[in-house]
């Protein structure tokens, strides 16, 4: 977990805590339920939490902003940014059950109030959020075109409203259309590992 506190020495013992217990748990939940591959376990906190975090280099999310985490699986990203941005509700959504089921229990075990997980596909959510998060659930332009309606015209932060995407490898035909109007930014630059060399994160503002 040093890791954690090498790119956020900011952070207080409070959420460094918080983020310490996520492997214990995932551990211990992923024995029961499949959520995370085992070869994955061994770099939990690099490949999950570290790469969910990488979306706090690009904005501080400004109290009372409202979240939903599309695809969430296990919890992540949304998850590790819910315990940064304690005043900032985060809503998890996906389609299996099981996953949520993970997702609530974690959410439970560490008290976290501005977190609910929902079993739902993000068609049948017709709420309005600052932003859309996901890591890489599936084409970003087919992700685009079904979380449009879920983002709020009314602005409150320094990064435009929209989607916030985690993404690896090439997916350069994915943007077409939307080129001009997306930031892409170099997770490499905010953290040396090589997992991190072909990640990114996409935003694109809606609206």
């Amino acid at each position: 977990m040093h890791i954690i506190k090498t790119y956020f020495p900011e952070l207080s013992e409070e959420k460094f805590t918080l983020l310490e217990k996520l492997e214990g748990l995932y551990n211990e939940w992923n024995q029961k339920i499949n959520v995370i591959s085992r070869k994955d376990m061994q770099n939990f906190v690099e490949h999950h939490v570290l790469h969910s975090l990488a979306i706090a280099k690009i904005i501080n999310f400004t109290p009372g902003t409202a979240i939903i985490d599309v695809g969430t699986g296990g919890g992540f990203p949304g998850i590790p940014l819910a315990i940064l941005f304690p005043e900032t509700s985060f809503h998890l959504v996906d389609s299996i059950g099981k996953k949520i089921t993970v997702v609530n229990e974690v959410v439970n075990a560490l008290n976290l109030t501005n977190v609910t997980g929902e079993q739902i596909r993000i068609e049948n959510v017709k709420d309005k959020y600052d932003f859309v998060i996901s890591r890489a659930v599936t084409r970003f332009d087919a992700f685009r075109k079904m979380v449009r309606k879920n983002i709020h015209a009314e602005q409150k932060n320094n990064l435009k409203n929209g989607i916030i995407y985690l993404k690896g490898g090439e997916f350069s035909e994915e943007l077409r259309g939307v080129q001009n109007k997306i930031t892409l930014y170099e997770i490499s630059d905010f953290f040396k590992e090589p997992f991190f060399e072909t990640k990114k994160i996409i935003h694109l503002p809606i609206h």
